[in-house]
């Protein structure tokens, strides 16, 4: 791809995605009146395309708490890890669009391995039908606490003068755990070494065993580990400080602005999913994560909740896109 075609690529993209759920949104209407009428009837499964413990898992938990008592039937969470969650969002995308299997979608599977991989296997665009984001939260860059590195400073100080010898752990190739280590160092003029682990738990623990140096990792489930002195924070990949941290500064702050990484979590549907189901979905999820004691248990942990459409959902989904899509094009990062 030239470098002239690469901006009208990404907003063909942006484009597609609305294109697509227009047609989805026909395709389920013309099929709502004969499968929607009496869902559920059955259990439903939520894909989850990384392992257990990840902070994938707690949005999708979330979501089964939310949905399984207003509908009726159980609402269970399977784990499908592996690819970066390629593998996963390959298997939500082939079953059958009836409501009955949905995939808790993030960064990485619907904005940042298609935009980097010519093989993932599926097409966040044409095979998925947005159904509500559940929460928006961003990655920290932590450490061991008996590294040397006590600031972000040290940290890229040593980094520069030994180039690709702190090594990262990451989520596999593709995932927004390795792409949050390509921006951090293309804003910072470091070289590092990735390690590829199945969950962002696997990761964690990485850091805590010193197995490796450093991980760039979701607020959701680090917020613990840095309060209790387990891991050292160094620098949140936001625009403004999280109040739960607030002692740890962004990387703008510390002299590296761009270098942000947010990530989101939303459920979606196979494409042709009807949408009256869809319609439905989104109004459990939105009435369920605005009561008191969810948003403020998600405040605590560090992520922001702001419910929306699924039209809302999908234009997001498209700015998302666009950004790791020119992130991975600087970083010359391609996954076949």
């Amino acid at each position: 791809m030239t470098r002239d075609a690469r901006p009208q690529a990404a907003t063909l993209a942006v484009r597609l995605l609305g294109a697509s759920i227009v047609c989805g949104a026909a395709l389920a209407a013309a099929v709502a009146p004969t499968t929607a009428q009496n869902y559920p009837d059955k259990p439903i499964r939520i894909i989850v395309a990384a392992a257990a413990g990840g902070p994938t898992d707690v949005p999708a938990r979330l979501a089964s708490q939310i949905l399984s008592p207003k509908l009726g039937q159980p609402v269970v969470v399977e784990n499908r890890p592996g690819a970066g969650g390629a593998i996963g969002a390959r298997e939500a995308a082939k079953a059958k669009p009836d409501g009955y299997t949905l995939l808790m979608g993030n960064t990485s599977t619907l904005a940042v391995i298609p935009a980097v991989s010519k093989s993932a296997g599926y097409d966040p665009v044409k095979d998925f039908v947005p159904i509500a984001k559940i929460t928006e939260g961003f990655q920290i860059l932590i450490v061991h606490p008996s590294s040397p590195w006590k600031t972000l400073k040290d940290f890229v100080d040593y980094a520069k003068a030994n180039p690709g010898k702190i090594n990262y752990a990451h989520t596999g190739g593709g995932g927004l755990p390795h792409l949050a280590g390509e921006v951090f160092m293309l804003k910072t003029g470091t070289k590092l070494t990735g390690v590829s682990y199945r969950s962002g738990g696997e990761s964690n623990a990485a850091v805590l065993s010193q197995a490796v140096h450093a991980t760039f990792e979701n607020i959701a489930i680090l917020g613990g580990l840095i309060r209790s002195g387990k891991v050292r924070a160094l620098a949140v990949q936001n625009r403004t400080r999280t109040p739960i941290l607030p002692d740890v500064p962004t990387m703008a702050e510390a002299g590296y602005p761009g270098a942000e990484a947010n990530t989101f979590f939303g459920l979606v549907a196979p494409a042709g999913t009807p949408a009256a189901i869809i319609k439905r979905l989104n109004a459990l999820l939105n009435e369920g994560l605005l009561t008191s004691d969810i948003k403020a248990n998600l405040t605590k942990a560090g992520t922001e909740v702001n419910p929306g459409s699924p039209a809302d959902f999908a234009a997001y989904v498209a700015v998302q896109h666009k950004r790791w899509l020119e992130v991975g094009k600087a970083a010359k990062v391609q996954i076949n």
